[in-house]
């Protein structure tokens, strides 16, 4: 499939190209060919769409829309997904490299946000504070106002819908900066935007890359809120930015997510979680599981079933539904291969893979288990956002949980056992924002998600999510006798 035409930025409701006639290409990451052509925003689009979303914001469109309203909207723009679902699944395949049944997903799961959101618009509520007889006292939950949504590559489509149900479910306008490497997902979101009805200026979507587009959009005077995902390198430069003007933040920084694995878990079930966690959407997810901690009495039996497994998955492309997808650039791709020659050269065994497939075209990167990964190791502590499982080993359940807290990240972990108090113990002192049991990606749209440490604050997902979208105010009122 290839787009003809030169997609555009959706700003005020009107569809804009570039002020500068700059174009994004993006690739196909299965092959590397260039399939679509979008038009690149600067920072005069960006002041197009945060006038547009502070003039919304200004004039009360949504805040005084009743909040059932504001929740029928989400309804339609989920339903305006639902209708196009299979072609917006094709073009999510395309532009991320992901499996196209793993595309449908991500489709269904940015339906079930918008529709979720869309539930609890009408129940956002303050409270009543008794203060004597003189005194009326209660609070109102308010929007902050333009909320800039800074969305990566690795789950766009989701990830748009997440934050942008919530902003418009509180009352928020928004500007929204898709990736520059995978920005159709966020068009498709603005097209069903548009046949929703959704007043014009509620949502902007625009596509650019970070260092101008992303750096003019949290600069912004009227911007008054930041829903950040993306790399601790990103987010540092976001929140020193964020911090000159206090402006509040959402931040998602990734993970370096641990499993421990006891004795007498079910091998399967681990093997199974490492399958998904670590290796769908060739490991680039920031909650995947990334280190192994296994009890050191079934650790070589169960690299070997490991070892079995990964070999035995499919390489391809994501159209063809293969088990290992393609990595989403090249500079991805050349960024894990360093990671792992750096794994070797301190020591951690390679059981398998750890090589850049470059015989295939595109960016794909052989699956691949390192054994014997050493606590200070550069694999152990950062971040390679590739398919890659580092397997460290522990003698006592204490040793596991020092393991499995020895990073600077804490955004999910695991355990597996059988023992459920072993379970429970384990989990309570695994530091992570989420915690799975015998199991990996437990967690769903209903359940609060976001990190500890430095993988982040504040939480997306659940009811919890809404709290970062308003500030409570305070109304007191003295009334006289009659």
């Amino acid at each position: 499939m290839t787009i003809s035409e030169v997609l555009k930025n959706f700003i005020d409701g009107e569809w804009r190209d570039s002020s500068t006639g700059r174009r994004i290409e993006v690739d196909d990451p299965s092959n590397g060919e260039t399939f679509a052509v979008v038009a690149e925003a600067g920072p005069e689009e960006v002041e197009l769409a945060v006038a547009s979303a502070n003039r919304v914001f200004r004039d009360r469109v949504l805040i005084d829309m009743h909040p059932y309203d504001r929740g029928r909207m989400l309804f339609r723009v989920a339903d305006a997904l639902a209708t196009c679902g299979d072609e917006i699944a094709t073009v999510n395949c395309m532009e991320t490299g992901k499996a196209l049944e793993f595309a449908r997903g991500e489709v269904q799961t940015a339906i079930r946000y918008l529709r979720y959101y869309g539930g609890l618009a009408d129940k956002l509520e303050g409270r009543s504070i008794p203060r004597g007889a003189n005194l009326v006292d209660y609070t109102v939950r308010s929007p902050f106002g333009v909320s800039a949504q800074i969305v990566p590559w690795n789950g766009p489509l989701e990830l748009t819908a997440r934050s942008l149900a919530c902003a418009i479910a509180t009352g928020n306008s928004l500007v929204v900066k898709s990736s520059e490497l995978a920005p159709l997902s966020g068009i498709e979101i603005a097209r069903a935007c548009e046949t929703a009805g959704l007043p014009a200026g509620a949502v902007n979507v625009i596509t650019g890359y970070g260092r101008t587009t992303g750096q003019a959009l949290i600069q912004h005077p009227d911007v008054r809120h930041i829903v950040f995902t993306g790399s601790l390198a990103t987010g540092r430069s976001v929140l020193k930015t964020a911090s000159k003007r206090i402006v509040p933040c959402i931040m998602e920084l990734g993970g370096k997510s641990a499993a421990v694995v006891f004795a007498d878990a079910d091998l399967d079930a681990v093997v199974d979680a490492v399958r998904i966690g670590s290796f769908v959407n060739a490991g680039q997810n920031c909650n995947g599981l990334t280190r192994l901690l296994v009890e050191r009495s079934i650790a070589d039996p169960l690299v070997e079933r490991l070892k079995a497994c990964v070999e035995g998955l499919a390489v391809g492309p994501g159209r063809e539904n293969c088990d290992i997808t393609p990595l989403i650039s090249e500079r991805q791709r050349q960024g894990v291969e360093r990671a792992c020659q750096t794994a070797r050269s301190q020591g951690a065994r390679l059981v398998t893979g750890g090589t850049a497939l470059s015989e295939r075209r595109g960016y794909f990167m052989a699956a691949t288990v390192f054994a014997d990964v050493a606590r200070d190791s550069s694999l152990f502590q950062n971040e390679t956002f590739g398919p890659v499982l580092a397997v460290t080993t522990f003698d006592d359940p204490v040793e596991a949980v020092n393991l499995a807290n020895a990073t600077d990240h804490g955004l999910a972990a695991g355990v597996f056992t059988r023992d459920l108090d072993r379970a429970l113990w384990t989990a309570d002192r695994l530091w992570a924002g989420q915690v799975y049991v015998n199991g990996w990606f437990v967690g769903g749209v209903e359940t609060p998600f976001g990190g500890v440490k430095q993988s982040g604050y504040g939480r997306e997902k659940g009811q919890e999510a809404l709290d970062g979208y308003v500030q409570t105010r305070n109304i007191g009122i003295r009334i006289s006798q009659p």
